[in-house]
Formats: C-alpha cells, sequence, structure tokens
C-alpha cells in the first residue's frame, strides 16, 4: 500500500499527529499500523490548561472527555485548592473522534516485523510505503536512560450512591506511604462515576495489581462510597529520568523519525506525554513536505532541546528517589505545594522560570541536606521497562 505518511503504532502520539493531519490537510493520505483493535490502547491522559496554548486547547477540545476549572491536592500538613482547568482524554473518545476521520488508512492487528525510512513490513507480509514513516511504538526499551517510574493501577468505578467530589483530586497522599510515594488521583467524570488511581513514585516498574485493587476498594471505603461496577481498569508505568545517555536511547534505526516516548518527548519528572504529543503534532503539520529523512532530523533536534531544558527536572527526581527514604518522599511533593499556583502551573508545563527553580529548592529543605547533595552525584543505573 501506498501512501503520503506511515504511522506505526496508533498511541496517544501518532493518534494526535494523524488527527491534525486529517483536520488541516486532508488531501494527505495517512496509514496508521495499531497492534490492538482501537487506537490509544486503555488509557487516561490528562493535562493543565497551561500546559499547552488556548488554540491548542481549542483543537484538542473534541477529544476531550471532561474538563474541570480546579483541582485539589492532600497532603498530611498541607490541603490546597488550586482555581486552574485540568482536562483529560480517554482512549475510548480518541479513537471514537479520531478512527472515523481516519477511516481506511486504520489498519488495527497490525504485527509489525520491520520498520525503515520509507517502508514497514507488517508480519503477515504486508508493506506500506510512503515518503515518511513516524515510529510511535512506546518505550523501546533498554538501559540508556536511568529511569524510576510513576506506576499505577486505576479504576473508572460507577458507585451505588453520588459522590461529593465536584474538581479532581491530583493528589491525596494522606494514604499509607508503600513502595515510595504513594497517593490517590480521582477524576470525577459524573455524579456517580470516578476514576480512582493508586498512583506510587517507584524504584521499579513491578505491579502488584491485586494488592493495589485491593487498596482502590479500600480507600473507596474510607471516603463512604460504595463501588457498585467496576467499569475499566487500567494501569501503567511513566519513566521518571534521573540522568543517562539520549544519544544512546535515540540511536537504534536512527534514519527513522520517531514520535512520544519513543523520541523521548515526555515530562522529565510526570512521564506524561499529552503536552508534548500536542506540540508535536501541531508543529509537524505545518511541515510542507513530510519526508523521513528531514523528519529524522527535524524530531531528533526537538529530543534534545527537551533533554537540555529538562536537566533541572533530572537533578529534582534524583533527590526525589535518591536523597531520602522511600516513605519519606511524599515530603519532597508536600514542600514543592507550598508555591503559588503560577509556579506550579509553570513547573507542569516544563517551563519553570529561574526565580521558579530557585524557589522550589529554596525553604527548609523537606529531606537531609546530606542526602540532596549526594543525590545529584551518586546516580544507581536502572533499565527502562
Amino acid at each position: 500500500m501506498n501512501c503520503d505518511l506511515v504511522l506505526v503504532g496508533g498511541g496517544l502520539a501518532n493518534s494526535l499527529i494523524a488527527y491534525r493531519l486529517r483536520v488541516l490537510r486532508p488531501e494527505l493520505s495517512v496509514v496508521v499500523l495499531e497492534r490492538g483493535d482501537t487506537l490509544g490502547g486503555n488509557h487516561t491522559w490528562s493535562l493543565h490548561g497551561d500546559d499547552v496554548s488556548p488554540m491548542q486547547l481549542r483543537w484538542l477540545s473534541p477529544l476531550i472527555e471532561q474538563s474541570w476549572s480546579a483541582y485539589d491536592i492532600r497532603f498530611p500538613s498541607r490541603q490546597r485548592h488550586f482555581c486552574s482547568s485540568y482536562h483529560s482524554i480517554t482512549s475510548e473518545r480518541l479513537h471514537s473522534v479520531i478512527g472515523p476521520l481516519i477511516g481506511d488508512g486504520l489498519v488495527s492487528g497490525a504485527e509489525i516485523d520491520r520498520v525503515e525510512p520509507q517502508r514497514v513490513v507488517a508480519a503477515d507480509g504486508r508493506e506500506f510505503t510512503a515518503p515518511a514513516v513516524i515510529d510511535g511504538r512506546g518505550n523501546p526499551g533498554g538501559n540508556a536512560l536511568d529511569v524510576r517510574f510513576q506506576k499505577f493501577v486505576g479504576q473508572v468505578v460507577e458507585l451505588a450512591e453520588p459522590h461529593s467530589i465536584e474538581n479532581p483530586l491530583l493528589m491525596d497522599a494522606t494514604v499509607p506511604q508503600r513502595d515510595g510515594y504513594r497517593f490517590i488521583y480521582t477524576l470525577p467524570f459524573d455524579a456517580r462515576r470516578l476514576l480512582i488511581e493508586d498512583t506510587r513514585y517507584s524504584d521499579t516498574a513491578d505491579l502488584d495489581v491485586p494488592a493495589m485493587r485491593e487498596a482502590i476498594g479500600e480507600y473507596a471505603q474510607q471516603q463512604g462510597w460504595s463501588i457498585e461496577n467496576v467499569e475499566r481498569e487500567e494501569t501503567g508505568a511513566l519513566p521518571v529520568v534521573l540522568g543517562g545517555s539520549l544519544t544512546r536511547y535515540l540511536a537504534d534505526n536512527p534514519d527513522v523519525p520517531r514520535s512520544g516516548l519513543r523520541a523521548g518527548l515526555f515530562h522529565y519528572t510526570t512521564g506524561y506525554s499529552l503536552p508534548e504529543a500536542v506540540r508535536l503534532a501541531d508543529d509537524l503539520a505545518s511541515i510542507p513536505h513530510l519526508r523521513s529523512s528531514d523528519l529524522a532530523t527535524w524530531i531528533r533536534a526537538r529530543s534534545f532541546r527537551l533533554w537540555r531544558r529538562g536537566l533541572y527536572f533530572r537533578l529534582l527526581n534524583r533527590m526525589l528517589f535518591l536523597a531520602g527514604p522511600p516513605n519519606e518522599r511524599y515530603r519532597i511533593f508536600e514542600h514543592f505545594y507550598r508555591l503559588p499556583p503560577d509556579l506550579v502551573s509553570r513547573f507542569y508545563a516544563g517551563s519553570p522560570t529561574w526565580s521558579d527553580r530557585l524557589k522550589i529548592v529554596s525553604g527548609k529543605p523537606p529531606v537531609p541536606v546530606s542526602g540532596a547533595v549526594q543525590s545529584l552525584f551518586n546516580i544507581r543505573p536502572r533499565t527502562v521497562t
């Protein structure tokens, strides 16, 4: 099959690229090769309103399942309410909007055998050729990056009775600390439907799914919620980068352009990729001629710009994971949330000012000073899984 662009993998980044091109440049023929049955897998992606530009938030709006005008956080010694918008996309919504736009260009059940700059060969022998190929099949693995993880088990549940949650509770760290920094993340989709997620900043990507399911049930019970039905469950382990070599991370098959996590385009502290995926799709749609040779160089430069800007985040991550005992990690986030709302917004948008950076590390350290200093230099390699 010949086309203008082949997108390998139907995850978030490639789905947004396909969506933006279909809206702005419908004359282009785009093929998305997805191993599963639908785009996006089984995920919920979220972003703060300030993570992207107002124009980008507008074009993203058809994909947004739910928006809120504020959110809350809760720690043992601090509770705060932030008047800042928050938005979530579900994989179901992603597929229902983008799938029909792509039409026959969406090839599901596609196991990939080989990816080349202008050709993709499926395991069943089918070939797809185009001037441009973009590989967005998630984390390529290996040990090039020194990472820890933000890992989670989340359930979308229907309650027997209405809850009283109006806004997302992005971090409830008043729960027992297990397996690193632990908090419960809650999104209210309607009066009786919630996403309840047990999340941990952990040294490993290992998930004890049965135990985390049980922890979700315990939390719901403590809030006075009776779960009537579990609609779906999602799991994941997002990379939190402490160091390593981006050059080695991107070394395999360098002539093929990459997107999303595979390109290293994500927030180094949260692991969230939605804002970077929005920006990549937006900018790529304005390139007049899509060719793999040009796109590989262009996206690679983008990845390295983010890597250079991310040095400060990697230093903070070292302190988070290496400066103190795992069950005390929550104190670093509790300390962070003392800061002004506009600074918090810039941090999550990946664009803190120099003044912001100084304020984040100012005040009484939430971890031992000796541990904080040692953490900047004592890096223990972990494997990306």
